[in-house]
């Protein structure tokens, strides 16, 4: 082909199954828990009374939010209220690898892993589970709703490694901007921050180091510039800095000024250096990092997300920064992980946790079934697959009614989204149109904090409730041939609540039992001493007003200190009267089960 006929294609980013538009779903966020008060805090003054109202916060309006649910979501349901409202995010999204679900955790003082949940596992199959090219369109979705929620002086940053890094530079290019002149937005720093660690056998050049990728939405950007000692960056081996041209600086003349931090960082090291920050994820950063870049890139009070959260490092730091702050993860572990991380921090201002409104996919994906795999299975036949299993008969004709079980009729969940108390409410409805008076629910995921409140809604509708939760089993051919399959009812959680010698109120933990014991290793299970191994936390809400939990006091276990009080401290009402006391007890899993008491003061 002549040069004058050469044909002009236009430049763009392609992949497998592209697609350029973004859904963006709005589904109601429901705040099921708020923090008005740290153990840290509470520790440190014992005096300090357990208000409601919590302690004096920056802005009395504004409480910081940790979510669970799928980020796309999420975010898509943030945008009402908070697009161009965030001025600075960093995520640390995963390398395409399965194993940032992964966690190493205790019971008692035993330490093992946990296997991701099947919402977890399921989103690993859906996305780089299945490839680059579902990894791309799994990132340049989340990163487009990321832009959009930015303000224009904001700066985002992404921190990857050698998997991806190079790949997801060219998502960032495309979305941003190309940047690289001041008066261009978009791309500004590639930082490389440089670690070290074991290493092993070398065959290769250890792979020592992480890039962060830092883009601006605009030509107008924040940027604080920092200073660190000459001694915290390359050094000879005779103690001085290097300077311009490898030229020797003398330390004692210009250490009290410091040097310009520039894009490559060998001053931090990884987290194994900070033991006393480590909790249980493999793939969690110091707060070191993160300091320095929320430093740089935001002001006092300036509104911080992390939609990808894990441990929750990014809120912890912009919590100890004076900084607002918005965290999203999918794992009910990590939400769990971070809130009790944040707990620990002495000042910590008032927060909500929040569950996201039920989603459901038209396909049932990702589950390997005998003469199945990697196929669709479409809404209906997953419920048929269920109910077979439950040994239930499919019946048609309703909405949340989906099959009869001898008089019970029988409720299933979705296996993306976790069972919500509206989705529970609605199916009592039907049952109570149906005029029957007992039901099954079967789900994969409950909504955080709907346990005994479940309960009591059924009884007043005067239906006979029961909650099961459906095995992972069924996802294993073998298991399903020989009929292996046990659906095992919520947990089962005992109290006592007294008075003490000074007429306080005191709630004891009496018994607590998961009824799925198989997804604990039988290795483990065996070294289970007593009922207690299996909580990780737990709290009270002395004043449950049947609508959102208020963590008025609460014991846990951290990596330092794995000793869980059985017991609350006392409390006493300043006024008579009927109040409701609500418990919420969240076992190994971060899965939580609630009771509700009520006593007359």
């Amino acid at each position: 082909m002549s040069r004058n006929n050469r044909q002009e294609f236009p430049t763009g980013l392609y992949w497998k199954e592209k697609k350029a538009e973004i859904d963006r779903v709005i589904l109601p966020f429901q705040t099921i828990e708020t923090v008005n008060e740290s153990r840290a805090t509470r520790e440190k003054d014992k005096s300090m009374p357990l208000l409601k109202s919590g302690k004096k916060q920056r802005d009395a309006t504004w409480y910081n939010r940790l979510i669970w649910g799928d980020n796309k979501y999420a975010m898509a349901s943030l945008l009402d209220e908070f697009t161009g409202k965030f001025d600075f995010i960093y995520i640390d999204p995963p390398f395409a690898t399965g194993a940032d679900f992964s966690v190493k955790f205790q019971i008692g003082d035993i330490e093992w892993t946990k296997e991701p949940s099947v919402i977890e596992d399921k989103a690993y199959r859906d996305t780089w589970g299945k490839g680059l090219d579902s990894y791309l369109q799994m990132m340049y979705e989340r990163l487009t709703l990321m832009r959009d929620l930015m303000a224009d002086h904001a700066t985002i940053c992404v921190h990857l490694d050698w998997r991806v890094g190079h790949y997801v530079k060219i998502l960032l290019d495309d979305i941003f901007g190309r940047g690289g002149e001041k008066t261009e937005p978009g791309f500004r720093n590639e930082i490389i921050w440089c670690y070290t660690g074991p290493s092993g056998i070398q065959t290769d050049f250890p792979r020592k180091h992480d890039i962060i990728l830092r883009y601006s939405k605009s030509t107008d950007w924040t940027f604080n510039a920092l200073r660190i000692p000459y001694k915290s960056g390359v050094h000879d081996t005779k103690g001085t800095a290097l300077g311009y041209r490898g030229k020797a600086i003398n330390l004692n003349q210009v250490e009290k000024k410091g040097k310009i931090i520039e894009d490559w960082w060998t001053d931090i090291w990884a987290t194994e250096r900070y033991r006393s920050e480590l909790l249980a994820y493999q793939t969690q950063k110091p707060e070191a990092l993160l300091k320095r870049l929320i430093n740089v890139c935001t002001n006092e009070n300036d509104l911080i997300g992390d939609f990808f959260c894990g441990s929750g490092t990014t809120g912890a730091v912009a919590e100890k920064l004076g900084r607002r702050w918005i965290m999203a993860d999918l794992s009910r572990f990590a939400i769990h992980t971070t809130r009790k991380r944040l707990l620990s921090i002495d000042g910590c201002n008032p927060f909500i946790v929040q569950n996201l409104g039920k989603y459901e996919r038209q396909y049932w994906q990702g589950i390997t079934f005998k003469k199945k795999s990697e196929q669709r299975m479409p809404i209906y036949e997953y419920i048929q697959f269920i109910l077979q299993l439950y040994h239930a008969e499919s019946i048609g004709g309703m909405l949340h009614i989906h099959g009869k079980k001898g008089r019970r009729l029988v409720h299933v969940g979705a296996v993306d989204s976790p069972v919500t108390l509206t989705e529970i409410q609605e199916t009592l409805g039907e049952v109570r149109k149906s005029k029957q008076d007992a039901v099954d629910i079967l789900g994969w995921e409950w909504e955080m904090g709907l346990h005994d409140v479940v309960e009591n809604v059924a009884k007043e509708s005067g239906v006979k409730l029961r909650l099961f939760n459906i095995p992972r089993d069924v996802m294993d051919a073998r298991a399903v041939e020989k009929g292996d399959i046990t659906f095992y009812e919520l947990a089962y959680l005992e109290i006592d609540i007294y008075k003490n010698r000074y007429g306080e109120f005191v709630v004891e933990l009496k018994d607590f039992a998961i009824p799925n014991l198989d997804l604990i290793p039988e290795d483990v299970r065996d070294k289970i001493k007593k009922w207690s191994d299996c909580i990780d936390y737990w709290a009270v809400d002395w004043d449950w007003n049947e609508d959102t939990f208020h963590n008025m006091w609460q014991s846990y276990r951290i990596r330092k200190e794995r000793k869980l009080e059985l017991k609350s401290d006392g409390h006493k009402y300043t006024s008579k009267g009927t109040h409701i006391i609500m418990v919420k007890v969240i076992d190994i899993f971060g899965n939580d089960t609630t009771k509700i008491h009520e006593l007359k003061s």
